[in-house]
């Protein structure tokens, strides 16, 4: 049985003949552009296949967050109990984020491919009726393919984004119902290799307050130097952002210019008792 021919042979095909022939009719454009078009998404792993690729990744990602208790490492003020009242909600966080994640990788897909295309029709349109001994066959089918060559690289960049995404997520889960009345920003800026922003380097162990935690409620806190959470751009916010945020659910564990005098009151009240 003759093997099938792949992508790489389609391009190279297309190429040979544009040369020969050049751009002298749309059917022969309109001929190549749905070959390639075929070939390049035979060429790709089914949507099926990707999607359990992207699930299998996340929840291993989930499992070591959860399960394996990276997620009350980050939090320690957060009891065991209260981690597991909200086991639902975050597995919930995992779902979306497998959904959202199918979706990126299938957009990417497209694009990847009509770009491809594109390149190609270009190029083709470029050439005279007739053919050309001009064009450098090696490179223009490294120019052409290079948007789906570059696919497997995007893909896995998606799954890094949306692992960080859905740790910045469930880590949410936790602040909102385990009361967090504040937030210590944790850039990776020091991680070899990472393409950290340098705003986010700038907020590395910074405190920001919540708004309207209970505590702020009470009239007990203020904001500090940095502000409230969530005024800028929140943590794993913005595209292949790392950072974290570790959560502060009580007001010793505060600066103390982000405590108001009945804030300092309170808690001086509490030591007071805890000491008699």
């Amino acid at each position: 049985m003759a093997k099938k021919p792949t992508f790489n042979d389609i391009l190279r095909a297309a190429i040979n003949d544009v040369v020969d022939h050049g751009f002298d009719k749309a059917e022969r454009m309109e001929k190549w552009l749905e070959k390639l078009r075929l070939a390049a998404m035979e060429s790709l792993p089914s949507e099926s296949q990707m999607e359990q690729w992207l699930r299998d990744g996340l929840v291993s990602r989930y499992k070591k967050l959860v399960d394996g208790g990276e997620i009350a490492r980050i939090n320690p003020g957060v009891s065991t109990f209260t981690l597991r009242n909200l086991a639902p909600k975050m597995h919930d966080e995992l779902t979306k984020r497998i959904m959202a994640s199918a979706q990126l990788i299938k957009l990417n897909r497209k694009k990847s491919i009509d770009a491809t295309l594109q390149r190609f029709a270009g190029w083709m349109s470029s050439v005279p009726a007739g053919g050309t001994e001009q064009t450098k066959k090696r490179e223009t089918k490294a120019e052409v393919g290079k948007a789906l060559s570059s696919l497997p690289y995007e893909e896995r960049r998606v799954l890094i984004d949306q692992s960080h995404k859905l740790v910045g997520s469930i880590n949410e889960v936790v602040a909102e119902s385990g009361g967090a009345i504040a937030g210590t920003w944790h850039s990776l800026w020091r991680m070899s290799g990472y393409n950290y922003r340098e705003d986010h380097k700038e907020r590395d162990e910074q405190v920001f307050l919540i708004r309207d935690s209970w505590a702020h409620k009470a009239g007990l806190v203020k904001p500090g130097k940095m502000g409230f959470y969530g005024d800028t751009e929140k943590v794993a916010e913005l595209p292949f952002c790392s950072c974290y945020m570790g959560w502060i659910f009580a007001l010793r564990s505060l600066p103390p210019e982000m405590l108001t005098a009945k804030g300092k009151a309170a808690l001086a009240d509490a030591r007071a008792k805890l000491a008699s």
